[in-house]
């Protein structure tokens, strides 16, 4: 028997690991992942990949199939996981680079279970219906990155109201003498009264009393008026930028005030009918407990 050669041992191997990584698939022009993922590129570049926790901005589509649209194309940001089923699509957004696109076919009672939240299959669907998404990786960054993302993008709009916001805010700070150094972001606080030391970390509940304003004064919300204080997971995006930033500088017992730009307050759209579009914030906050 002719003993094989260490360099063709070794070819062949590798051979085996591409060949187990792109299995032929029963759709034409697709190939299957061990886990049973049917996936099919279009662009495929070279690069870093996304890694678990980091937020990815994709153009994304899904359908079943082809003529039912679950989700119309549209940019969506998505936070990488661990594929949570045999032939979910996070194991094919993971093999995906910027500027890839690509289309995967999914198990679509898992899909409804675990990325829809559906309990059981829609009745006008069945086990053996294609469900596909289509995903173009626009870009990826870790989750730190966000807020800074945010901001760019929010203030490459219409520069000239940026300007203008960031002047009145400025003009507002020197008028009133305050002149502590801002946050990276652009964030102001200002303690005027300090706390035990203890400090709230990322999801933590934390209980806050405070009144916002507009810089000419007016007053659009209290919770010191209506004596309850907030509740809420500190950092996970369920209050506006400039507070999940701001109540992590405080610790407990501690009060202060925030000067809060446009851009981490209510952005370009406002809020409700006192906050216009483009309004820098004040809010004086004590952070009066967390757990």
């Amino acid at each position: 028997m002719k003993k094989l050669s260490l360099l063709t041992v070794a070819s062949l191997l590798m051979l085996a690991i591409v060949t187990s990584c792109g299995n032929k698939s029963q759709y034409p022009g697709y190939k299957t992942t061990e886990n049973g993922l049917d996936y099919q590129f279009y662009v495929q570049n070279e690069g870093e990949l996304p890694q678990v926790g980091d937020l990815v901005e994709v153009t994304l589509a899904c359908n079943v199939n082809d003529t039912t649209v679950i989700i119309p194309n549209s940019k969506n940001i998505l936070k990488m996981a661990e594929p949570q089923f045999p032939s979910d699509f996070m194991e094919g957004l993971a093999m995906m680079h910027k500027g890839d696109s690509a289309s995967f076919i999914v198990n679509i009672d898992s899909t409804f279970m675990y990325v829809f939240g559906a309990p059981t299959l829609p009745k006008e669907f069945k086990s053996t219906d294609v469900m596909r998404f289509d995903i173009k990786v626009n870009d990826f960054y870790a989750e730190s990155e966000y807020v800074n993302k945010m901001i760019e993008t929010m203030k490459a709009k219409d520069p000239e109201k940026t300007a203008q916001a960031e002047a009145e805010l400025q003009e507002y700070l020197t008028t009133n003498d305050i002149t502590v150094t801002p946050t990276a972001s652009g964030l102001y606080y200002l303690m005027t009264k300090d706390g035990n030391g203890e400090m709230p970390v990322k999801e933590n509940m934390v209980k806050v009393h405070y009144t916002g304003k507009l810089l000419d004064g007016t007053v659009f919300d209290s919770s010191v008026e209506r004596g309850e204080p907030i509740e809420f997971p500190l950092g996970v995006g369920y209050v506006i930028p400039g507070w999940d930033e701001g109540i992590a500088l405080m610790s407990k017992g501690e009060k202060g005030v925030l000067y809060i730009p446009w851009y981490l307050g209510y952005g370009d759209r406002g809020a409700g009918g006192l906050i216009q579009p483009y309004s820098n914030l004040v809010f004086e906050v004590e952070l009066v407990d967390f757990k």
